[in-house]
């Protein structure tokens, strides 16, 4: 068996900061009037209950509750500022720092480019079990998260039960799905992952599994994905909301604005996590961005994404709490040069602010379509984002005074030690084409995307993931079994 490698995190040496101290301050001070002055929806009973009891000032006839500038702090500090997000593989194992850097996949396609064919067509388990291989395999990602594609061969009732069984046997990294989203489907997940865990217990201790769900911008969350986050804040298992506001839609049209919406959409959730279990791990998560002035449409890529994006992480550093930032996801309809100059911007910025989580490796088309060969060549700038933000180390070893010395004017480094030591240093290419221009052409023309096939499908045929201890898939059956039954019946 082909063993995948663990995970390759980046540790930046240099930093980058879009805002000022005094601008998070103003921005973190906006929030918090709007939170307590206008509110947020939160359209589900039972978080009104729970944040009523609190404190809050809540209107049920609009479902919207104002949240004391007092409150909102007094639980945001409750929240630990580091924890570890397990892999089922212990090697696999995030550790958030405020420091490290991961990689995870993007989440919830809906297509599939084929990479036998080249057709873009409807994804399916096989897909989501599929790219789970592929991200296993892979060093650069760190997590799975979405699932990568939507398993649309299944019933829609046990979709998120069947995605999560897929990505189990995918990959032996931690897991985060984004498609749990009622309190019976979290519970039924969170008794699968229990069950690979070793029971409830030792899952609150390695959470192999955490939640995701997405904010509905401006100012408010969606009822289901807050009843099943309020599940996940009951066992220990982290938990986060994403808001994804569009300056001139769903924001205001000022990047300034932006944050704040963003800052609300984020910080209220986990108040309402922090409030039903102080101290469960939960995590900042965002992907704003601007609307596309022509189309009306979500955009994937600009420079108010890469601007928002590291402003943000800087807001989440303010507040101690760790960020899984929506990176990559080009709005590109192929692996091309727009891809390319999305992807490269977008997970530079994060970086160099040392945002914690970056999600969106593999997707194109703003995160509908999901390529294999994307996701090689995703990883190839996640590896120069890495080589560049841990900058010069400035050392006597590395001033290499005595080798500088001993070689001379006209000489060759290539026989010494010292470069033998350093030559693993140097950045080398796994996707790019550096061939000499004769020798490309004799080749038929073949470039990185060629070269991110061929490398895919190699790891399809051979690398085979950890597998799940005997008896694991039966019991999954009998969950879904029941699932179907109480689930179905709701149809």
């Amino acid at each position: 068996m082909l063993e995948a490698k663990g995970i390759k995190p980046i540790v930046p040496r240099l930093q980058l900061e879009i805002l000022s101290s005094r601008d998070i301050i103003k921005i973190h001070e906006a929030a918090l009037e709007v939170m307590e002055e206008v509110g947020v929806h939160f359209p589900s009973d039972k978080a009104l209950n729970v944040l009523e009891e609190a404190g809050c000032t809540v209107d049920r006839s609009t479902r919207v509750a104002k949240l004391p500038a007092r409150l909102v702090m007094q639980y945001m500090r409750k929240a630990p500022s580091r924890y570890v997000l397990a892999g089922r593989d212990p090697k696999n194992d995030l550790f958030l720092d405020a420091n490290t850097c991961y990689l995870s996949t993007d989440g919830c396609g809906i297509q599939v480019m084929d990479i036998d064919t080249g057709e873009i067509r409807r994804s399916t388990k096989q897909d989501v079990e599929r790219a789970c291989i592929a991200a296993d395999y892979l060093d650069e990602v760190a997590y799975v998260w979405g699932p990568p594609v939507s398993a649309q061969d299944v019933p829609a009732h046990l979709r998120p039960l069947h995605e999560l069984e897929a990505c189990m046997l995918g990959t032996a990294k931690h897991i985060q799905p984004e498609t749990v989203i009622s309190e019976p489907v979290a519970r039924y997940t969170l008794k699968m992952a229990a069950l690979v865990a070793g029971g409830m217990d030792n899952l609150r201790r390695r959470p192999i599994f955490s939640f995701m769900q997405c904010a509905t911008d401006p100012l408010g969350q969606d009822g289901g994905s807050l009843e099943a986050s309020m599940v996940a804040a009951e066992y220990g298992i982290p938990t986060g909301f994403m808001p994804m506001p569009m300056s001139c839609a769903t924001a205001p049209a000022t990047l300034a604005g932006n944050l704040v919406v963003t800052t609300v959409d984020a910080v209220s959730p986990l108040v309402l996590m922090q409030i039903i279990n102080p101290g469960t791990p939960v995590y900042f998560a965002a992907a704003p961005t601007a609307i596309d002035l022509r189309t009306g449409g979500y955009t994937g890529g600009g420079p108010e994404d890469f601007l928002l994006g590291g402003a943000f992480n800087q807001i989440c550093q303010f507040y101690n709490i760790p960020l899984s930032m929506g990176t990559m996801a080009t709005g590109a309809k192929e692996p091309d040069w727009q891809a390319g100059v999305d992807n490269a911007f977008s997970t530079m910025m994060p970086v160099l602010t040392r945002t914690a989580i970056l999600t969106g490796a593999g997707m194109l088309n703003g995160s509908k379509i999901f390529s294999f060969q994307q996701l090689l060549m995703d990883c190839e700038i996640y590896n120069i984002a890495k080589q560049v933000a841990e900058g010069i180390e400035v050392n006597d070893e590395t001033l290499a005074l005595d080798v500088i010395k001993k070689v001379g004017p006209r000489g060759s480094y290539l026989a010494e030690k010292h470069t033998r030591r350093h030559m693993k240093d140097i950045w080398r290419p796994a996707v790019y084409d550096r061939t000499p221009y004769e020798t490309w052409l004799a080749g038929g023309k073949q470039g990185a995307f060629a070269t991110a096939t061929g490398k895919a499908k190699w790891i399809l045929e051979n690398h085979r993931p950890l597998p799940l201890e005997d008896g694991i898939l039966e019991e999954f059956a009998g969950i879904m079994a029941e699932a179907d039954q109480v689930l179905g019946a709701r149809q």
